[in-house]
Formats: C-alpha cells, structure tokens, sequence
C-alpha cells in the first residue's frame, strides 16, 4: 500500500487514523470509490485525505500478522527481564544500597521478604505489603508462589549461592509477578541465602521492588549515593581509592582536613605530589598498595610512619578496587590513627608499672615487716606461705637491720608460717647463719608442736638458735640479755 505525501495519520496518541486506515476490519474492496479516495470506517476521509489502494494486498491478514508478530515480541522482552537478573553475578553491600531498588525514599525501609527453601514465607514487612497488595498476616506461612506468581530463585541458584556470611554478597534476579489484584508487575529481587551452623539452607532473604520505572530508580540511586557520600565524608577514618598509577580518584573529607587541604588538591596526584606526606613514610605507603595491586587481595594491618621526626601510628585496611566487569582497576584504603590511643596506653602502662613497683614494695615490707623492740633488739614475725623469692628477702631485710641498728638479738617469729617443709627449714637456718656471722643471735619463735616434729623430721640444724614457744617469751628473753640462752641441740 502506498500513500499520497498529503496523507495525515496522526492523531492525539499518534496512531488512531492510521490504524483504521490499515483495514480497521472493514474490506479494503468497500471503502474505495471510483476516484481512488477511500472511506474510513465508512465515513468520508476527513481534510481531503487520500489513500491509494492495491487491490491485491490482503489488509486482515497483514494486521493479524503484525498484532501476532506483536505478541511474540512481548512475550520475549517478558522472557528477557526474567534471564537479565540471572545473568547479573553478585555485588556488595555497599553496591546493593546503591543499586538495588528500595521500595520508598531513602530514609524508609524496602519491601523484605524471607522464605525458606520449600517457598514458605517467613517475613513480609509493610512495604512488602504496600507492593503486593497482601497484608502480613496473610502472606507469612504460605507460598511465596501463591503470592505473587512467581519463584525467583530457583534451587540451584540457592544452592550456588554459599559465601561467607561476613561478606555481606547478595545476587539479583528479576521477574514477572502479580499483585493480590491481579496486576502483572515485573520485580527485581536482590537476595542473600542464609544458612545455618550445618551449612544447609535456613531461608532466602531478599529486597524487592518494582523494576519498571528508570526514572524513579535513577531518583533512588541519587538518593543512596547521596545516603553514601554523607556517610563516608563524616566518618572519623580516612578513606580513599586511587587509580591503578596510585593517583588519587577519591577521598573523604576526613583526609583533607586532616592534611588541611581541600579535596580537589588531591585528585590526580600520586603520594609524592601532592606533598602532604615526607619521602620515606610516601615510599611505604606505596609500597603496601603495590602488593595490594599485585596480589589482589585486601590487606590489614598496622604501620608507623615517620612525620616531621615523630612517630604516627595507624591501623590500615587496603583492598583490590575493581570495575564492573570485575577487572582490577586501582587500591582503595581505610585508615584509622591510632597515636593518641598509643601514646595513652604507653602513659598507662608506664603507669601500672609504677604501681606494681609500689604494691610490690609494699607487700615487702608487709610479708616480711621488722619491728625494733628495744635497743639492739629487733622482731620479724612471718606470716603466709614461703618460697625461695620470699626467703631471700626475709635473710636481705634481716641482715639490713642488724647492720643498720647494730642489734645484738633478732626474734623470727613463724606463728603465722602456714606450713614448715623443707624450703622453710633452710631458710631459717641460713638466715640464723647469715645472723650470726654479723654477731647477732637468733631467737625463733612459734613452735608448734607439728612444727617441732616438721623440723626434727626434715633433720634441720638448729645448732646456736634460740628456740621458745611464742613471741611474747622470745621478747622477755631477749629484754634480759643476762640470761643464760636455751640452745637447742
């Protein structure tokens, strides 16, 4: 069929007319008339239009052709939309909050819904309820099929789906759906599967919305990189990513305010140029990010550099940034300082020494405290367990005191000695020894009876050593310094 240059098939939505004019179901035959202008739906074409017509062609069948032709190119786009998720591989947490479409605005949660793996519903939140139309209530318990015509993650796909539920990965899958009205509706689900301790399947958790509208997701995808950027330029840390030559692409506000710079000064500019950093701490920082790029994996760990002649510390994250193709394209780096953190636990620590020097010090002069009773007479009374640190304190704090207070008697009182071994006994008696060769004698006190046959058993020397019963005859004996001692033998 051809038509005159005056013909005009152009009405308010740009096809009415020339759809009537393609056959309209009426007989091309009986719409012709003599001089060649034809009748549309019977009526006298408008404005003078014309239409020259080829008897041969069979219009019913042309249209029947098209709306067909129509059909099956719909049912494929159908088709499409269900396989272009399926094909889309796994993103991040960080990508999903940009990239997956939520329900509402940015501050409101999307529609989540949870399953397990025979297609029980097990969540489904108000927005979830917004978007298909059934309330909670009515969707936990049943199948997710039953609810919105669809199964969007097939078994194997669940199955395939096993990572580290540390990492946060989520896959996305889209397809054709209907609401509790019977609305046809196409929907993207970006979902995680989650497992439990055993490694089998516990639910499929996914955020659904709407896929169909591009501006909307384009409003939505602004709002999150603005949720994002917000949230990266006010955190305490720095971060940044740089291209694969080490060129700075990204940074927080953080970073340059800490170099009191503003970010474009650094955009473009490797670790050498921009000059925030000394020579030697630049080379180590390039460094690190040179095995990040060689091995692409992320690195952790903490660093010390050199600024200005003083030490900074800092813990650092660096991993591979890749494209979305996945190729390795530069490093990107979260860095926490952590010198004011050091410096405090190195005045706390320097400071607990201290105080165990001073607790230490002090349980020394309370395990082993020496008494002077009268001029040239001292007492040391001993309580608790012994060991050898003890004992050789007990002969150090001794001998100091006679030498210092020129005592011609020492009581060691062992009332409060817990238990005498063989330890104890050589303690006493090289203490006793130790005495005596400064010209002091010694009185030992608080033997108990199982302390008596404890000494005899272990065959201690208790040769020249004053032995009594408690502390208060030691002290009388040795107040009457004319008295003739009682040595054991």
């Amino acid at each position: 069929m051809s038509r005159d240059r005056s013909e005009r098939t152009s009405g308010p939505y740009g096809r009415a007319e020339a759809d009537r004019g393609s056959g309209g179901g009426h007989d091309s035959e009986a719409g012709s008339t003599a001089g060649g202008h034809c009748q549309l739906d019977g009526l006298p074409a408008p404005g003078g239009v014309s239409a020259h017509i080829d008897d041969h062609v069979d219009y019913k069948a042309e249209c029947g052709a098209l709306r067909a032709r129509v059909e099956e190119l719909e049912k494929e786009l159908a088709s499409r939309r269900g396989e272009l998720g399926r094909e889309g591989g796994l993103v991040s947490a960080a990508a999903t909050y940009l990239d997956a479409p939520f329900a509402w605005s940015v501050t409101q949660l999307p529609a989540l819904i949870n399953w397990r793996p025979d297609g029980t519903v097990t969540r489904w939140n108000d927005a979830a309820a917004r978007l298909f139309g059934w309330s909670e209530d009515e969707a936990v318990s049943r199948r997710l099929s039953d609810l919105v015509a669809a199964d969007p993650v097939s078994p194997q796909e669940a199955q395939a789906f096993n990572h580290d539920l540390g990492e946060s990965l989520f896959a996305t899958t889209t397809s054709a759906g209907r609401t509790r009205e019977g609305n046809a509706i196409t929907c993207r689900w970006t979902y995680a599967v989650l497992r439990d301790e055993r490694g089998d399947i516990r639910e499929i958790a996914a955020i659904v919305d709407e896929g169909d509208d591009p501006r909307r997701r384009e409003h939505l995808l602004q709002e999150r990189y603005q949720m994002l950027l917000q949230l990266v330029d006010n955190s305490p840390n720095v971060m940044f990513i740089k291209d694969a030559q080490g060129r700075y692409v990204f940074l927080n506000r953080h970073f340059a305010r800490a170099h009191r710079r503003h970010v474009i000064e650094f955009l473009g500019k490797d670790e050498h140029e921009f000059g925030g950093t000394p020579p030697s701490a630049a080379n180590l920082i390039v460094a690190k990010e040179r095995e990040v790029l060689a091995s692409g994996r992320a690195m952790r760990y903490e660093e010390v550099l050199d600024f200005g002649g003083q030490n900074y510390y800092f813990f650092t994250a660096k991993f591979p940034f890749r494209n979305e193709r996945g190729e390795l394209v530069g490093v990107g780096g979260v860095v926490r300082e952590d010198t004011d953190l050091r410096r405090a636990e190195a005045e706390r620590a320097a400071l607990q020494e201290q105080i165990i020097a001073a607790q230490q010090e002090a349980l020394r002069e309370l395990s082993t405290p020496l008494i002077p009773l009268a001029d040239g007479v001292l007492a040391m009374p001993l309580v608790g367990t012994m060991d050898g640190a003890r004992a050789g304190q007990i002969m150090e704090t001794l001998l100091a005191g006679i030498s210092s207070q020129r005592a011609h008697t020492a009581i060691l009182d062992i009332t409060g000695v817990r238990a005498v071994d063989a330890l104890v006994a050589d303690a006493l008696t090289r203490t006793a020894r130790a005495a005596q060769m400064l010209g002091a004698r010694v009185v030992l006190t608080g033997i108990r009876p199982e302390v008596a046959r404890a000494l005899l058993e272990l065959g201690a020397d208790l040769s020249g050593i004053i032995t009594l019963g408690t502390l208060q005859s030691g002290i009388a004996h040795a107040l009457r310094p004319t008295e003739r001692p009682r040595v054991a033998r």
